[in-house]
């Protein structure tokens, strides 16, 4: 599939040894770059360097023209992104989906309804401990959209704990402080230390979670790397990307699930 837009001006400048690579810590924590790249790598002579960190502090560094490409996680995001003129388009990539985690007692009896946003009410009305990454993540917006779903605001209550940190971290914590908490499913299949928490609820449609992959705009930014952004999409876009993606697994099981083909979105 090819790239809808490329700016051949930049392309003869352009230097494709290299490409700087915005993403989410779900993608690079649960290992999937570990085994995508290198193949990526070697097919093409181009070195990928990866900044992990959440969905709103990668499009914040592509605004200011510290990445080449972005793969992140919240639809709504990166569709401004693309409008305000900082990305060149959203491509669909893959999607797995997001899972509430908690202490198996249970004590919001979350997992009776099991629905997202009966569970989060169910935990504002019994104040049960929450730890929120509070980080402007993907995770952490998507958590937000729940919270607008169920008409509650959490924040300053004494049982939502917003700590500003990776996914890993907040497991971490939630698991020490006995706590539910929204985590990505790659993340919490790859996690160790999981003591007496399990996944509560999961499999409810407003929990799907969406990765698209986006070109920074060369237009905004001149020293992107515009030719190696390209043969990056392009490639993770096509039946060798894709079919990759597919093969990834944690445990044995599958941990995202490619849909480039199903779909392109502006």
């Amino acid at each position: 599939m090819a790239v809808a837009i490329i700016f051949l001006s930049y392309l003869a400048s352009s230097k494709a040894e290299s490409l700087i690579l915005a993403s989410t810590t779900s993608t690079e924590n649960s290992g999937l770059f570990n085994f995508v790249l290198p193949k990526f790598e070697k097919a093409t002579d181009i070195t990928v360097r990866v900044i992990a960190s959440g969905t709103g502090q990668a499009l914040r560094m592509a605004e200011n023209g510290d990445a080449d490409v972005l793969i992140v996680h919240h639809p709504e995001s990166e569709k401004k992104f693309v409008a305000d003129g900082f990305g060149v388009q959203r491509h669909l990539l893959m999607y797995n989906d997001f899972i509430i985690v908690g202490p198996k007692a249970d004590p919001a009896r979350v997992r009776i309804s099991g629905r997202a946003i009966s569970a989060f009410a169910a935990i504002s009305s019994k104040s049960a401990l929450f730890a929120s990454r509070g980080d402007e993540s993907g995770t952490h917006r998507s958590e937000n959209d729940l919270w607008r779903a169920a008409r509650i605001d959490p924040k300053g209550a004494k049982w939502y704990l917003s700590l500003g940190a990776g996914m890993g971290a907040v497991l971490n914590t939630a698991i020490g402080m006995n706590a539910y908490t929204l985590s990505d499913r790659a993340t919490w299949a790859a996690f160790r230390n999981k003591a007496e928490h399990t996944i509560l609820v999961e499999k409810d449609p407003v929990l799907f979670n969406q990765y698209s992959v986006i070109m920074v705009n060369p237009r905004r930014h001149p020293h992107v790397n515009a030719e190696a952004a390209a043969r990056f999409i392009e490639w993770l876009l096509s039946e060798t990307g894709q079919n990759l993606i597919r093969e990834f697994q944690i445990h044995g099981e599958q941990m995202f699930f490619p849909n480039a083909r199903l779909a392109t979105s502006n």
